[in-house]
């Protein structure tokens, strides 16, 4: 399977952004690509880099809505599965959201983010409501995939639960900025979850200029053993392809060995129980 990871600059244009995302999925469509993955709030600036101010609904759209509506008729056109985030409007609760539209245009499911921030810069817990979708796992034309939005993706618990949910391969729309973790530490830290949970990660990332923040771009892909396959170049827009075999995670080390070899029984709370002489 051919996958394509969307990274895009985003404009103050909304509809836009939205043409361009439009013509992307179709220029990645006739490359061969059956899978296109967006970056985080791929059709609106970055606002969350900003105190709220005003009515943090301003901005949000529901799912299904207009933007969703689009690129389902459009994945329905190509043949293809995709996977947006959107600032989802929700009745009075607002998300951080990415939809999951197969490869028929049928909206599987929407996957909210769990793990809310607040620093500077990312100002999240201004505008989003933490998610209450869990870690769903969604059976599409193209495989098993879940879903690791943004800041998600720190949380092993997170992840762990994708996999024991079957997921063979986790996308992540992203929102990360030059600098803002130790060189290295950005790709080696989804080379080491892959490698643990035995399913491939596929990281769309935002790039370019944004008031006081720039994007990086350098969006990856990585196979079940935690080898990068595929990188996108810094600082500039690109489609990112790639071919995977979902089939390889059988023959992982974490299929063979590790998720069999788990102990249930002894965790607590996501952790090890401690031992009686543990103070």
């Amino acid at each position: 399977m051919k996958i394509a990871l969307i990274q895009q600059s985003a404009s103050d244009d909304v509809a836009r952004n939205v043409e361009r995302g439009i013509q992307t999925v179709r220029e990645a469509a006739d490359a061969g690509a059956q899978l296109a993955v967006f970056p985080e709030l791929a059709f609106t600036r970055f606002f969350p880099q900003h105190r709220l101010e005003g009515d943090r609904m301003a901005l949000a759209e529901s799912i299904p809505g207009p933007i969703t509506e689009t690129f389902s008729a459009e994945a329905a056109k190509l043949g293809m599965v995709i996977v947006l985030n959107l600032y989802e409007r929700a009745g009075d609760r607002a998300y951080d959201s990415s939809p999951m539209i197969d490869a028929d245009g049928t909206l599987l499911g929407i996957t909210r983010m769990c793990h809310i921030t607040q620093y500077e810069g990312f100002f999240e817990q201004d505008y989003y409501d933490a998610g209450d979708t869990g870690a769903p796992v969604y059976e599409t034309a193209v495989g098993r995939i879940g879903v690791a939005i943004c800041y998600d993706r720190h949380y092993p618990e997170y992840l762990r639960a994708l996999a024991l949910g079957g997921a063979d391969l986790v996308v992540i729309p992203q929102a990360g900025t030059i600098g803002e973790w130790p060189k290295g530490v950005f790709e080696a830290e989804l080379q080491a979850a892959a490698f643990q949970n035995g399913f491939y990660m596929a990281l769309a990332n935002r790039v370019g200029e944004e008031d006081e923040l720039t994007f990086s771009g350098e969006s990856f892909i990585v196979d079940p053993r935690g080898q990068i396959i595929a990188q996108a170049p810094s600082g500039e827009d690109a489609i990112l392809f790639a071919d995977v075999e979902l089939s390889r995670v059988q023959d992982s080390p974490a299929r063979l060995l590790f998720l069999k070899h788990r102990r249930p029984e002894i965790y607590v709370d996501g952790g090890i129980q401690a031992h009686p002489n543990q103070k």
